[in-house]
C-alpha cells in the first residue's frame, strides 16, 4: 500500500500534540488523517473510518487510551494501533501490549519513530 493511499487516526486530549503528530504524518503524504480528542471520539471515529493505523495517547478524559485500545481491537483484531505515554510508562506498556497494542512509543514521539511506523506498516511489515 502506498503511504498517500494510508488513513491514520491520532487521538490525543492535547490538541498540541494532536495537531504536531497530523502536520507531520501530512508532510509524509497521508492524506487521509482523523482526529480524536478522547477514547470514546477514537472509538468512533475507529467504526467509521476504518484506519491503516491509530496512534494513540494512554492518559485521556472519558475513554482511557487503553480502553479504547480494548474497544477497536474487539472492532477489529487486526487494527494497528500504536500506543504513547509519558507517565509511568512501564506498568502502561505492559497493560497496553497485553490489550493488543501494535508498538508502543514514548512521549514526546519523534518524527523519526512515528515515519518509521507509517512506512512499516505500507510495507505490510508491522
Amino acid at each position: 500500500m502506498k503511504i498517500e493511499d494510508m488513513s491514520v487516526l491520532v487521538c490525543d486530549d492535547s490538541m498540541f500534540a494532536r495537531k504536531s503528530l497530523c502536520m507531520f504524518i501530512a508532510t509524509l503524504g497521508v492524506k487521509n488523517i482523523f482526529e480524536a480528542a478522547d477514547g470514546k471520539e477514537a472509538v468512533e471515529k475507529f467504526a467509521e473510518n476504518r484506519p491503516d493505523v491509530v496512534f494513540m495517547d494512554i492518559v485521556m478524559p472519558v475513554v482511557t487510551g487503553i480502553d479504547a485500545l480494548k474497544q477497536i481491537k474487539d472492532t477489529d483484531p487486526a487494527a494497528k494501533v500504536i500506543m504513547a505515554s509519558s507517565v509511568g510508562t512501564q506498568s502502561h506498556l505492559k497493560e497496553a501490549i497485553k490489550a493488543g497494542a501494535t508498538d508502543f512509543l514514548q512521549k514526546p514521539v519523534s518524527n523519526d519513530q512515528v515515519k518509521k511506523i507509517i512506512e512499516n506498516i505500507s510495507k505490510g511489515v508491522l
